[in-house]
């Protein structure tokens, strides 16, 4: 049928016209956006899958993150543990120093180096968190790096630190010494805590003369850490501190020493220590002119105290003086720093007093307990040797496995992403011959509507007469 009032061809033309230019649309935004799927309507199944992927992908980025963390972390933990390891290697050669029978030097010496690396080996420990201090790495480890098919199926890498430590408690070191000479005991009940922001001092007495030694409480502290403070300030005299089986605080030298506690801390206040590891006399009433023999093997030191020398460190100064003077070497005198006006006799070798005068001194008493025993020391330092060796093995481990993860989600995260793009990306070259087309497709709907729009006009040649 011919009508006036509805132009078909119009309608059609302008129907395709519309589906042409809509396809032309889309051609358009997928080449300006290079994304095959701009919405949802685009690929709704589609866009569902390439989510996934891209949610995969943003979290193996922050997993590869979280990995490259994990193994700084390690790698930070395993330069502290290749310094002790160094550390270990100088404990051995002291010890095997000491251990043998031939060697004239001053053990002394040896001690005050051993102690003070044992103080180092807990502060690297805690360092890196792995001390008695600071256990901040001795954990189980579980670093998430995601990939798996879900948060708890094989997303994670754990590397177990859990119970390691390697401070000198942890390596069975802390009652360890070079020390041929017994421990005396400071007091007799067991250590306890300085509080947090108190004072422990410690008058400390020498053949060198008197000094103050101090330890300070603070939040967070253990009574070995304030042990290993104590045994720090110390050291400068030749005295190792440490604590024995009973949690009691022990003294430790080959030299001559008197400890007393001056303020209740990790001792209570008065308690005191006097070297029994050597041989020992007392001299107690002592007076101005008294005149003193000491002899040991074949040599005799002589000498008469000056009437103008009144105090405790001066009489024993003169001792010293006369001793030296005589060659004898070994034994000192030291003000008794518990006993007021005493002066305690102390010798690595066995010696025997005369006195005129109105003082007195007591019978020479043998060194108690067993010495510090350097071959026990040889052979905790072996064992500290392996243990510190289980826990590069597990941080190395670690490291490694890291690598590996870290390895295996780059390799995802480019798998995931060229199956995203698969599905998101648009085909460049297609879309541009699309869009050829549409365009072609678009002016010819546009010609072939304006001749259907002229259609109408043929019909009027109908009504004229």
């Amino acid at each position: 049928m011919i009508s006036l009032m509805t132009n078909m061809d119009s309608l059609v033309a302008q129907q395709n016209l519309n589906v042409n230019s809509q396809f032309q649309s889309n051609t358009i935004d997928q080449l300006t956006s290079g994304y095959r799927i701009n919405s949802s309507a685009d690929d709704a199944a589609g866009l569902s899958v390439a989510n996934g992927y891209r949610n995969q992908i943003a979290e193996l980025n922050q997993g590869v993150l979280n990995a490259n963390q994990g193994v700084s972390q390690l790698q930070i933990v395993d330069g502290g543990l290749s310094n002790i390891s160094q550390m270990l290697d100088r404990l051995q050669t002291l010890a095997t120093e000491s251990a043998s029978q031939t060697f004239t030097g001053n053990r002394g010496t040896l001690e005050t180096e051993y102690s003070g690396l044992l103080g180092e080996i807990d502060r690297q420990a805690d360092n890196v968190g792995l001390g008695d201090t600071n256990t901040s790495n001795s954990a189980n480890l579980a670093v998430y790096i995601g990939g798996g098919q879900s948060a708890q199926d094989n997303s994670s890498v754990s590397v177990d630190l859990a119970g390691q430590s390697v401070s000198s408690t942890g390596l069975g070191l802390a009652n360890t010494g070079v020390l041929n000479t017994p421990p005396a005991t400071l007091g007799s009940t067991a250590a306890t805590l300085i509080a947090a922001n108190a004072v422990d001092s410690f008058t400390v007495d020498t053949a060198a003369g008197s000094n103050t030694v101090s330890v300070t409480g603070a939040a967070g502290d253990t009574i070995a850490g304030q042990v290993t403070e104590l045994n720090a300030g110390l050291a400068a005299y030749g005295i190792t501190a440490s604590l024995n089986s009973s949690n009691e605080i022990q003294l430790q030298s080959s030299s001559a020493f008197t400890v007393k506690a001056t303020s209740a801390g990790l001792t209570a206040t008065g308690d005191k220590a006097v070297n029994t590891g050597l041989y020992n006399a007392e001299y107690a009433t002592v007076t101005t002119a008294d005149a003193i023999t000491i002899t040991s093997g074949s040599q005799t030191a002589s000498v008469t105290l000056s009437g103008t020398v009144t105090t405790g460190q001066a009489q024993a100064a003169q001792i010293n003086a006369a001793l030296t003077a005589a060659g004898i070497t070994g034994i000192g005198a030291v003000v008794d720093a518990g006993n007021a006006g005493n002066i305690s006799l102390q010798g690595s070798s066995t010696f025997t007093t005369a006195i005129t005068g109105t003082g007195t001194i007591a019978a020479t008493t043998a060194p108690t307990g067993t010495g510090g025993n350097p071959t026990a020391a040889i052979n905790a330092i072996t064992a500290a040797v392996q243990i510190l060796g289980t826990t590069q093995g597990i941080v190395g481990a670690g490291e490694n496995k890291l690598n590996y993860a870290i390895s295996l989600a780059t390799s995802q995260i480019t798998n995931f992403s060229s199956a995203q793009s698969q599905i998101r990306d648009a085909n460049v070259a297609q879309e541009a011959a699309n869009l050829s087309q549409s365009q072609v497709i678009e002016q010819a709907s546009i010609a072939a509507m304006a001749q259907a729009n002229q259609e109408p006009q043929a019909l009027l040649k109908l009504l004229q007469g």
